[in-house]
């Protein structure tokens, strides 16, 4: 596997997905190391990022999507939809959000075609932190009581709940289940809001790091069944903010804990993407985004940060373009073989599962990416 000189960037077709995996100024870096870009026309439509803007900087805009995806290398932000698994193919390097464990059709097309596929969200560093996931879930943390506080409002079928109350009205009750960096951005956009915040963690001193931080702004709470029952019973908004790296996030919330809720009150789950951590939630899209169950509204959209679309990309490419040029640079094997954040990224490659987590999720057999990579 050697150096690739091409990387294709197709339009995202998820729905409402307005994300580009690269902007300009990407370009500009693989141009600077002999790496041409190939950017499907209006790829860059919904990031408010122009065609005109793509060849400014050295792109070569491509008519349709195939023609993106017949390049060696193809970056995305989301996982493959059904409409794009003719796409994949052995001799294919893809570098995108995966999530298997949520998708297992998915994962069955990459492992079918042979592809080589690396995963954002695991990519991880010697400290097990995961850059590439950082980003997105600081985006979608501080998203979260913003489509809360929108649907606790009457007319989107909320509790009409005012997430700061008023003079002499108590504000409304936030409850965050989860303190990595979804989390604690959530509560802290929502203390910032005057809500009245429960940030629920197993991790006792990242509650504590955060008691610090806060001040008794943000109320922490170890978790446990009893504790989180005895919370979410009394909450105007849930925000489900579970993580397992590469694997299925974890229920913590029952169905019967849901149906004890505030008629109402308003579940955000933002572990939907990786299956969801409140037992009732199935994901949503951005132009169909809630449902109600058991007086309940749920809000589960797989890709909250497509919301604000311009900011995230600039905020995913920042991190995203070093690995990308990585890859490109010395090809998926090298790649794997001098970076361990990258091994750890490599999801499958010619028919193996290389991501333990995604193998166990998937009941499938695990390969560690050096030995995949070797054969």
């Amino acid at each position: 596997m050697t150096e690739i000189l091409s990387i294709g960037v197709p339009r995202e077709v998820k729905i409402a997905e307005g994300r580009v995996a690269m902007t300009p100024d990407g370009v500009r870096e693989c141009e600077r190391y002999g790496i041409a870009v190939c950017v499907e026309t209006g790829a860059g439509e919904g990031a408010s990022i122009s065609d005109s803007d793509f060849v400014a900087a050295g792109a070569t805009i491509v008519p349709t999507a195939a023609d993106a995806w017949a390049q060696p290398m193809v970056v995305k932000v989301k996982e493959p939809k059904k409409e794009e698994f003719g796409f994949l193919r052995r001799d294919l390097t893809l570098f995108t959000y995966l999530h298997l464990a949520a998708y297992p059709d998915v994962a069955r097309a990459l492992i079918t075609a042979g592809t080589t596929s690396f995963a954002y969200e695991t990519v991880q560093m010697p400290d097990a932190s995961l850059p590439l996931l950082a980003p997105m879930s600081e985006v979608a943390g501080r998203l979260a009581p913003q489509m809360g506080a929108h649907f606790l409002e009457s007319h989107n079928g909320g509790r009409g709940v005012l997430m700061g109350g008023a003079p002499g009205v108590r504000p409304a009750k936030v409850v965050v289940l989860g303190a990595g960096n979804v989390g604690w951005n959530a509560a802290w956009i929502a203390a910032g809001m005057e809500a009245e915040v429960i940030l629920i963690d197993k991790n006792i001193d990242r509650l504590r790091y955060v008691d610090q931080i806060h001040r008794g702004r943000i109320s922490t709470l170890a978790s446990n069944r009893g504790s989180i029952e005895r919370s979410v019973l009394d909450a105007d908004l849930v925000i489900g903010a579970v993580l397992v790296a590469g694997g299925r996030a974890p229920v913590v919330v029952s169905e019967d804990m849901v149906r004890s809720m505030k008629r109402g009150a308003v579940i955000v789950d933002v572990a939907v993407d990786q299956g969801g951590c409140i037992e009732t939630t199935h994901e949503t899209t951005h132009t169909d985004p809630v449902y109600v169950q058991h007086g309940v509204v749920h809000y589960a959209v797989g890709n909250m940060p497509g919301a604000v679309s311009h900011t995230s990309t600039y905020a995913l490419t920042n991190v995203t373009l070093p690995y990308q040029l990585e890859i490109a640079r010395s090809g998926a094997r090298n790649a794997v073989e001098k970076n361990p954040a990258l091994a750890h990224g490599l999801s499958t490659h010619h028919g193996h599962v290389t991501y333990e987590a995604v193998a166990t999720a998937l009941s499938l057999p695990f390969v560690t990416p050096q030995d995949a990579v070797r054969e």
